[in-house]
């Protein structure tokens, strides 16, 4: 059973920038892939970025070039820096991940972005 953490989540103001952080209870580099996703409230779940075993990174249109997924091997955390914060990106973030075809989520950080 994989455990996720997520973390760093807070209150940001429009145009800010927080970065958040997923911790694995395994090494990530056994995972597929780990991704971000985000939940607004009364919306469906939605893919913001995700970064492959081999490094390959994918982002949701939306965030290009304000978002930026990375892995730090040795803490073995994938973080989502993200600038410019628009209101509408108030919501849980979680972090998920695919380890031999099963799908794993953390319990979700509120990231709350407001003036």
């Amino acid at each position: 059973q994989v455990q996720l953490v997520e973390s760093g989540g807070g209150l940001v103001q429009p145009g800010g920038s927080l970065r958040i952080s997923c911790a694995a209870s395994e090494n990530m580099f056994r995972f597929n892939y780990v991704a971000w996703y985000r939940q607004a409230p009364g919306k469906e779940r939605e893919l913001v970025a995700d970064i492959t075993r081999g490094g390959t990174k994918n982002y949701a249109d939306s965030v290009k070039g304000r978002f930026t997924i990375s892995r730090d091997i040795r803490e073995n955390t994938v973080s989502l820096q993200m600038n410019k914060l628009k209101p509408e990106e108030t919501a849980v973030y979680y972090c998920n991940v695919d380890h031999g075809g099963a799908g794993y989520w953390g319990q979700g950080t509120q990231v709350t972005v407001s003036a």
